[in-house]
């Protein structure tokens, strides 16, 4: 796909960040044995990981809004704002584990207009533009799976952390949705799931505890590749409440309907 000069400002951005921590992340391995500086490790790879992107992404539209996970900075232009993650999926980079992602997306007039998840161990950039369909690297066409059946599904979903609001409710909807299903997977990356659903690696995943940080670039790349994409409750927006179902078109019905039972 021949991108617009914003989406490939974009796609340069995230593989010089990826560089930085695909350097960090070689170093990992050998500070497990200190929790306590191997957390601090990661913080400041995540850390320049983001000076990366911010540096470029203001100096190419410096009147652009920026959201990043440490909070956001209005712009000159009231219509247009970068939301990005340096580092999402960074309790897997702590722990060693290769499945993490850089992600930048791009608002205009509160929707996203352009997306690109990167994932720098794989060497997968996932991208789109909106109405220009989603893809993978160089020249793929991404498309959700053509599966009909939820019992046939593999889905992706995100289990918060103790602290969370929404852990008990999560823990009611994998009773749930488990038995309905084929299998289900924690990858400890909403972006990288999100991208999953778009290439047809999961048929479907949901959240109900998300950061527009880590939701917002994945939802355009799946919805571009042909998913459903809407809160978990109806009504819901993801990129205002946090909430977010993910499904191509034969299984979202379904999969809603279990989730949405109990709410």
């Amino acid at each position: 796909m021949q991108g617009s000069a914003n989406l490939n400002i974009m796609i340069k951005a995230a593989r010089k960040a990826a560089r930085s921590l695909t350097k960090d992340f070689r170093e990992v391995e050998n500070l497990q044995t200190s929790a306590t500086n191997a957390g601090e490790f990661v913080a400041r790879a995540a850390t320049a990981a983001g000076a990366s992107l911010r540096d470029d992404l203001t100096g190419a539209r410096g009147t652009y809004g920026y959201v990043e996970p440490s909070g956001e900075v209005a712009g000159e232009d009231p219509t247009r704002r970068w939301i990005v993650n340096p580092l999402e999926g960074a309790a897997n980079f702590l722990h060693g584990q290769p499945h993490f992602a850089v992600t930048i997306a791009l608002e205009h007039k509160g929707q996203i207009a352009s997306a690109v998840v990167f994932d720098p161990a794989k060497d997968e950039m996932f991208y789109a533009e909106k109405g220009q369909g989603a893809w993978l690297n160089d020249n793929k066409r991404l498309r959700v799976s053509s599966r009909t059946k939820l019992v046939e599904a593999v889905l992706g979903h995100a289990v918060p952390f103790s602290v969370k609001r929404t852990l008990p409710a999560t823990l009611k909807d994998l009773a749930r949705v488990m038995p309905e299903c084929s299998g289900m997977r924690a990858s400890g990356s909403s972006a990288l799931d999100l991208a999953y659903v778009a290439a047809g690696r999961f048929d479907g995943f949901w959240q109900r505890e998300g950061a527009i940080t880590d939701l917002a670039a994945g939802m355009l790349i799946a919805s571009e590749a042909g998913a459903f994409v809407e809160g978990v409750r109806p009504g819901q927006k993801p990129l205002e409440d946090g909430t977010i179902l993910c499904a191509n078109n034969q299984i979202f019905s379904a999969l809603a309907k279990v989730i949405r039972s109990a709410d």
